[in-house]
């Protein structure tokens, strides 16, 4: 059996393939009005698709926990009872094709009120459905950005509130995964860097208060998630910046701490947080930091980055440097990928009847 293709076990769920979708934002959700942060048809056939492909895990894009969450006017929600219904529809479908629905439930910080990338991405004012950002601290992400609005100590409570009702809303809307977005620069990811937290409180300075937010957030999340469902969470490995920021060491200690906290799996990326640095990228480049997580700690990884092919896929699994691998803009080339590489690598995958033909 190939490595890529043999059933995972996470407490008590059985995801049927390591073939894992990374979440990644559509940008395509109402910005206003009731349906604002809804899903709609385009989510639905965007999920669907990939799920009627052979996907073992769905991971569904940064969904806001809160209006000010959102990266753009235009991205997913759960803050409300109409978002949680609408999310429904598409769990239902997954979990009828074997797939294991996951959600990403994120807050952008101070990177948040900006357009759509299609459209350059820069930040909007409340004429185009904007808002003011909040951060940890009063600095600006880049040239062009406004300064965030510093948190007091009573928004963040609100805020490890803001994630525990979205975990709610999630079981409500039938995802058996969650996880918590600490990654790319966005607000977990900038209160655990120096690089953007430059506070001097209980939530800023020492690692041990620059990591407090997000663990918060993980106790907050994990109590009202239940214990028979795992619960992820996202990384940036490193802000890949010389000095002032959050490094793979960092990752490590964090990523031992966070199992203690009840994660069971870290999907591990890299970068976000610091504008105009130099990533080298390539294929596989964020693997490695995978692989230390996994090698150096009891968490379970996903690794992510540039994995495109099968036998790149199975060669990460075969060497021990990731328990599953998350495609991204692969999947988006090629909602069937795991169908295709299960008959590459000669491994078995859910095929629905409508798609026997294509066997």
């Amino acid at each position: 059996m190939s490595a890529l293709f043999e059933p995972y076990e996470l407490r008590d769920l059985t995801v049927p393939n390591r073939v894992w979708m990374a979440p990644m934002c559509q940008y395509s959700a109402a910005p206003d009005g009731p349906d604002a942060g809804a899903p709609n048809d385009w989510h639905f056939a965007h999920y669907a698709a990939r799920a009627a492909g052979g996907t073992g895990l769905i991971v569904v894009e940064a969904t806001a926990v809160a209006p000010e969450g959102r990266i753009s006017p235009y991205d997913l929600g759960i803050w409300n009872d109409t978002q949680t219904e609408a999310f429904r529809r598409i769990t239902g479908f997954l979990k009828e094709q074997g797939t294991v629905p996951a959600i990403q439930l994120a807050h952008s910080g101070r990177k948040g009120s900006t357009d759509r990338p299609w459209k350059g991405g820069g930040p909007v004012g409340p004429e185009a459905h904007g808002w003011q950002p909040l951060g940890p601290s009063p600095l600006a992400f880049d040239e062009g950005h406004p300064v965030p609005t510093e948190l007091t100590s009573e928004d963040i409570r609100e805020v490890v509130g803001r994630f525990a009702d979205a975990a709610r809303r999630a079981l409500a809307a039938g995802f058996e995964i969650a996880e918590v977005h600490g990654a790319h620069g966005y607000l977990i990811g900038q209160f655990l860097s120096p690089h953007s937290n430059r506070r001097t409180d209980e939530y800023g300075g020492s690692y041990e208060n620059r990591v407090r937010l997000a663990l918060e957030v993980v106790d907050a999340v994990r109590e009202v998630w239940p214990e028979d469902k795992p619960l992820f969470f996202r990384i940036s490995a490193t802000d890949w910046l010389e000095e002032n920021g959050w490094t793979a060491d960092d990752t490590v200690r964090f990523a031992a701490e966070l199992s203690e906290h009840g994660v069971d799996l870290l999907d591990v990326s890299t970068g976000g947080n610091a504008a105009g640095v130099r990533i080298p990228v390539g294929p596989g480049y964020q693997v490695p930091f995978a692989a230390r997580v996994r090698n150096e700690t009891p968490m379970a990884v996903a690794a992510v980055g540039l994995i495109t092919d099968a036998e790149q896929a199975e060669k990460i699994l075969a060497n021990g440097e990731a328990d599953a691998v998350l495609l991204g803009r692969e999947l988006l080339r090629n909602p069937s990928w795991a169908r295709h590489s299960a008959r590459e690598l000669g491994g078995d995958v859910h095929v629905p009847d409508q798609y026997h033909r294509s066997v």
